[in-house]
């Protein structure tokens, strides 16, 4: 019998372009563009993000929680920050 992924969400990859997220078996990509409150974020801040619910992403040392259906479809999602980083 099959069990639940647990795997913890991951980061796998960082560019000045983005950073890209491994989540169970599903590998996403969080342009700073789009979320540019990561763009100035340590590699270790990025690296440290939980997934309390099966939808939901929180990076505790930046405060910042997102939806996984915002990072999959973010034009869905229009209100974009216009924070720096």
């Amino acid at each position: 019998m099959l069990g639940t992924v647990i795997s913890a969400p991951e980061v796998t990859h960082v560019s000045p372009h983005g950073f890209w997220l491994l989540l169970n078996e599903e590998e996403l990509l969080l342009p700073f563009e789009q979320f540019p409150w990561f763009r100035r974020a340590t590699i270790d801040q990025l690296s440290h993000v939980e997934n309390p619910a099966p939808e939901h992403l929180y990076w505790p040392e930046l405060d910042i929680d997102l939806s996984v259906q915002s990072i999959r479809n973010p034009d869905a999602f229009p209100l974009v920050s216009k924070a720096e980083g």
